[in-house]
């Protein structure tokens, strides 16, 4: 498998690599091998710094463009918006590395090796990293993990405009206190069948030059240094050519929390030799102790090294700057007025709106005298962002937003009610202490656009500066501190309230969700979010985003956070009805679906192996707005002629996304689009992790949501369906 299209420039890179190794020193070749790797003078080799983060802009290294959280990106089930964002992600790293090499800064953050995209399913949403991934879905984070690689790493024949890493591998989603210790305990059926389908999309796919190590064990290994994840699957069932980084210190981990070696030299001998090339972290110096034990080969230390700068040279590192197309791009490229332009429009697609009491949005400007806006995210430049974040020149806010659409055709009031999590916002004032200006700003206003929810303080990485709030992770679903009492105030005040929840993850609302006008799920919708909320909410965009997560109705419904079995876990296994389903968000448009495809089709398993299955389909928008809307299709086996000892029926997914289509469409247009559906799409894990094709009667449903009863009620709206035989 070529990272490279052009196989003779591949062969050469590698040729190279293996000739410059043969250079160096066994200390200078283990220096190679972690995250800091130093100049070699002697051979006119400049440092370089592997660690670089571009999860959805290039993050720590001064101004660049912050696009919205992976979880929104994720959200516009776009396969076409997230390559060309991780496209123009990759124009602002080169045009950044571009400068910094200028000036010989070769710090931190300042490489082209960039460890994103996040392609770990969101299992749970107590996880506080799980904003960072593409959803609970195993084929849609697949599909928006291969385009967003796709798109930095570029599609030039000799080189890659930047290197892309998938993490974390693998079945990891938390607890973040536990994950320096824990042993994720996974079957093979879940483990193939939704932990590790992205990662091999990534691979197979789109040529992911580099994959990273999780911090856990997965049953009884360590991760960054386990035999069956990163010899027997990637490198030889995958045929991953690319190299793989520890995640930041997790080489300790084996020997100080995992307990399954006796010290560092150990820890160190044990990552390489299973496959572990790159050490974010200091334990790979100890590898010169364990090449004078025995313990590893200097043969191994080779090979490693022969990858990393294999990686080095297919970005063009080692070649004339004339001669690699990306070293031209000017530092103007970042943060331009078109990457701002690009960041409003993603921001808008992503928001989803999950209520819409009789059409109250859009809201119309010219009869609205005074706008109330509330809430401790309305003003919070935090709740723009995420984690992994970069650093914007200018947050436009939801309150900022909104006032600089209004201008001055209407008074806006602001106040933000309560603390974010804590029982009051100032230091020695008494608990509620911002309950009375809310209560003034809503008595005064018109409508009330209400801001609730979390922030990336509240929601990330166990460790992160200023998280301290459940290591990361979320103690339960509801909202935290005072914004409970906001919310009820809200639901109890008789005016139009219209409710943005910004949030990286599902919350619930206390049975109160029917009690507001309008419900608008934001996620962190990135630094010109104000201005995309503020687009939507007065009607210049309609919502077009789909929850790539399922919303709980309560936390009680959820298996232990700690069981990494998927009974009773997302919409595929879930048996409970869900507050707002995986795959809905509502329009302002009014879009219909009609398929020219046969109700009932007879295809052998051979036949569809060979050419797949056909879904033509007409959509109609049938109002007078322009609008997006995504053609969704999942598969469900009803019967299947299989063994029960291979496939028991109470293991059976529910119907399983397998295909998606975003269609932007203009008033009263219609349009034909086809859809394909291959063998994939009906394969079934039976209980050793075999996905096999099992004769027996499928149901294939087309619909702009996932077919469910509660999507049907919210939406009024029903699935088109189609009934596949699939014969032997």
């Amino acid at each position: 498998m070529e990272l490279i299209k052009n196989k003779e420039k591949n062969d050469e890179y590698k040729k190279r690599a293996k000739e410059l190794v043969k250079k160096l020193t066994l200390e200078a070749k283990i220096q190679q091998m972690v995250f800091r790797a130093p100049a070699i003078p002697e051979l006119h080799i400049k440092a370089y710094t592997w660690w670089n983060e571009a999860l959805h802009g290039v993050a720590r290294a001064g101004t660049a463009t912050v696009f919205p959280q992976a979880i929104a990106l994720a959200a516009t089930f776009d396969e076409d918006l997230i390559e060309q964002v991780a496209d123009a992600i990759a124009t602002e790293a080169r045009a950044k590395f571009n400068m910094q090499q200028k000036y010989d800064d070769t710090d931190a953050y300042k490489g082209l090796t960039f460890w994103a995209p996040n392609v770990n399913i969101f299992r749970d949403p107590r996880w506080g990293r799980g904003h960072e991934t593409y959803g609970e879905d195993p084929y849609l984070t697949s599909r928006m993990g291969v385009r967003f690689i796709e798109g930095l790493q570029g599609h030039d024949e000799n080189y890659l405009k930047t290197a892309a890493c998938a993490k974390h591998f693998a079945v990891h989603s938390g607890p973040e206190n536990m994950r320096h210790y824990f042993n994720a305990e996974v079957n093979k059926r879940d483990l193939y069948e939704t932990y590790l389908p992205a990662f091999e999309a990534c691979v197979r796919e789109a040529k992911v030059e580099a994959v990273m190590g999780a911090y856990n064990r997965t049953n009884g290994e360590p991760c960054c240094g386990s035999k069956t994840l990163l010899t027997d699957i990637l490198r030889d069932n995958w045929s991953f050519d690319g190299h793989v980084v520890s995640d930041c210190w997790a080489i300790k981990d084996f020997h100080e929390n995992h307990k399954v070696t006796d010290g560092p030299v150990e820890s160190a001998a044990m990552a390489v030799n299973n496959g572990c090339d790159l050490n974010c972290g200091e334990m790979f110096y100890y590898l010169l102790d364990a090449v004078k034990q025995g313990k590893i080969t200097e043969e191994k230390i080779d090979r490693a090294v022969e990858r990393l700068f294999t990686t080095r040279m297919r970005l063009g590192l080692f070649d004339d700057r004339e001669t690699v197309p990306f070293s031209d791009i000017p530092y103007t490229e970042v943060d331009s007025p078109k990457m701002r332009e690009l960041n409003r429009a993603v921001s808008a697609q992503g928001l989803v709106l999950l209520r819409n009491a009789d059409g109250i949005l859009p809201l119309d400007i010219n009869k609205l005298g005074t706008i109330g806006v509330i809430g401790p995210n309305a003003n919070n430049r935090r709740a723009l962002v995420g984690n992994y974040e970069g650093t914007a020149s200018r947050y436009v806010t939801v309150l900022e937003g909104i006032q600089d659409y209004v201008g001055d055709r209407a008074r806006v009031l602001y106040s933000e009610a309560c603390h974010l999590y804590r029982e009051k916002c100032g230091d020695v004032t008494r608990e509620n202490d911002r309950i009375s200006e809310a209560r003034a700003v809503i008595d005064e206003s018109d409508v009330i656009v209400a801001c609730m929810g979390l922030d990336s303080g509240l929601e990330g990485e166990e460790g992160d500066e200023g998280n301290a709030y459940a290591s990361g992770d979320k103690r339960d679903l509801s909202l935290p501190g005072k914004q409970k009492e906001i919310l009820n105030l809200l639901a109890d005040c008789k005016k139009p309230v219209i409710l943005l929840l910004i949030s990286g993850s599902a919350l619930t609302l206390e049975n109160r969700e029917e009690d507001f006008d309008a419900i608008m799920q934001c996620f962190y919708p990135g630094a010109e979010g104000g201005h995309a909320i503020a687009q939507t909410l007065f009607g210049d965009k309609s919502p077009e985003g789909k929850l790539p997560v399922t919303f709980y109705r309560t936390i009680e419904e959820l298996p232990e956070f700690t069981d990494y079995n998927m009974q009773g876990r997302t919409y595929r296994y879930m048996k409970s009805e869900a507050l707002y389903p995986f795959g809905y968000g509502l329009s302002y448009a009014k879009m219909k679906l009609l398929s020219d495809a046969e109700t009932q089709q007879h295809i052998s398993v051979r036949q569809l192996q060979q050419d797949g299955i056909r879904i033509p389909c007409i959509l109609e928008n049938e109002s007078v707005c322009a609008a997006g809307e995504v053609v969704q299709v999942y598969v469900h086996a009803d019967r299947i002629d299989a063994d029960g000892s291979e496939i028991r029926s109470d293991r059976i997914p529910n119907a399983q996304l397998k295909a998606i289509r975003k269609v932007h469409m203009e008033k009263k247009e219609v349009q034909k689009i086809v859809l394909m559906l291959g063998a994939d799409a009906f394969r079934l894990c039976n209980e050793n992790g075999e996905a096999k094709l099992y004769p027996g009667t499928y149901t294939v449903f087309v619909g702009f949501h996932q077919p469910d009863p509660r999507s049907n009620v919210l939406t009024g709206q029903e699935d088109l369906r189609m009934t596949v035989t699939l014969e032997p």
